[in-house]
C-alpha cells in the first residue's frame, strides 16, 4: 500500500499471508485488468501500492527482457516481501522503489503503463492524485485500477436480510465495520464506484468500466475473519466494536455456509489512456 501511516490495515507477517489469500480471490479480475490494458513485453509499467508482490508477479509474467515493473510502495517490510514473492517470476527486470504513491515522483518517468490494485482507496482524496498524474505522465499512457467497493453489494444484502435471511447479520456488520473505519481514516471505501466519472471529468481518453463481485465463498469469509484480526485494536479504540463483539461477529462468520451468501463486496476495473 501507498503510505505506512495511512495504511487502514495491518501490515504485519499474518497481514501479509491475508494479502496472499486476497491475490487469490482477485485472479481473474487481476489478469482482466491487465488483458485491458494491453500490457506489451517492452513495456514500463509503473506499480502503485504493490503490498507483498501478488500483482506484481502477474505483471512481471506478462514482460520480455526489454520490459519492466517499477513496483512502488512506502512499506520497506513489504517490497521485501514483494522481491521474494516476485524472484523469478519472468525475463523482465522488476524494480522496488519506497515512496508515497500519492506524491509523484521521478519514478513515474518514462512509463507505458500506470497501475494499481486496492491501492486508491487508501489514499485520502484520491481525486488530487488522478489530476497529478495527468498532469505528470506523457500522452499516450495506459492507465488502470482494481478497486473495492463494500457499498454497492450492501443493497442486495440488506434486501435479504430483511426478506427472510437474518442468518445474514454478521455480513451486514462486516460491511459497516469497514466502512465506519474508513471514515474515521477519512478514506473511501468505495472509490472505484465513482473512479470512471472522476477521470472522465479529468479529462482522460477511453475511460471504460467494469464491475467484478466476488462470490462469499469459504475463502472470503476466511479473509473476513482474518481482517478482524488485523484491526481488532483500532476498532475498539475507535469504539467501533468491542473485543468481545468482534470475536462473537468472528465466529458468527465462521457458522455461515458458503454457497448460496449473497457479495459483501466486489471490484471495479477501470482502465483510460491519458
Amino acid at each position: 500500500m501507498s503510505t505506512d501511516h495511512n495504511y487502514v490495515l495491518g501490515q504485519s507477517e499474518r497481514a501479509a499471508r491475508r494479502l496472499e489469500l486476497q491475490d487469490r480471490h482477485f485472479a481473474a479480475p487481476s489478469e482482466a485488468l491487465l488483458d485491458a490494458l494491453g500490457i506489451r513485453p517492452g513495456d514500463r509499467v509503473i506499480e502503485l501500492g504493490c503490498g507483498p508482490g501478488g500483482f506484481t508477479n502477474r505483471i512481471a509474467r506478462r514482460l520480455g527482457t526489454g520490459g519492466v515493473v517499477v513496483a512502488v510502495d512506502a512499506s520497506a517490510a513489504l517490497l521485501e516481501q514483494a522481491r521474494a514473492t516476485v524472484a523469478g517470476a519472468g525475463p523482465g527486470r522488476v524494480e522496488f522503489v519506497r515512496a508515497d504513491v500519492s506524491r509523484p515522483g521521478a519514478w513515474l518517468d518514462g512509463a507505458d503503463v500506470v497501475l494499481g490494485r486496492a491501492v486508491l482507496h487508501h489514499v485520502p482524496m484520491a481525486e488530487y492524485l488522478l489530476g497529478r498524474l495527468r498532469a505528470t505522465l506523457r500522452p499516450g499512457t495506459r492507465l488502470g485500477f482494481l478497486e473495492p467497493d463494500f457499498r454497492r453489494p450492501l443493497v442486495r444484502l440488506a434486501h435479504a436480510e430483511a426478506t427472510g435471511r437474518p442468518e445474514l447479520a454478521p455480513l451486514l456488520v462486516f460491511s459497516k465495520v469497514i466502512n465506519d473505519l474508513y471514515a474515521a481514516w477519512r478514506i473511501s471505501p468505495a472509490v472505484g464506484a465513482s473512479l470512471a466519472p472522476a477521470l472522465e471529468e479529468a479529462g482522460y481518453a477511453n475511460v471504460r468500466h467494469a464491475w467484478h463481485p466476488f462470490a462469499t465463498d469459504e475463502s472470503v469469509i476466511e479473509n473476513m475473519r482474518m481482517i478482524y484480526d488485523e484491526v481488532r485494536d483500532t476498532l475498539v479504540s475507535l469504539g467501533v466494536l468491542s473485543a468481545a463483539e468482534i470475536a462473537e461477529q468472528q465466529q458468527l462468520l465462521a457458522a455461515l455456509r458458503a454457497g448460496d451468501l449473497p457479495p459483501v463486496w466486489g471490484l471495479h476495473q477501470v482502465t483510460a489512456v491519458v
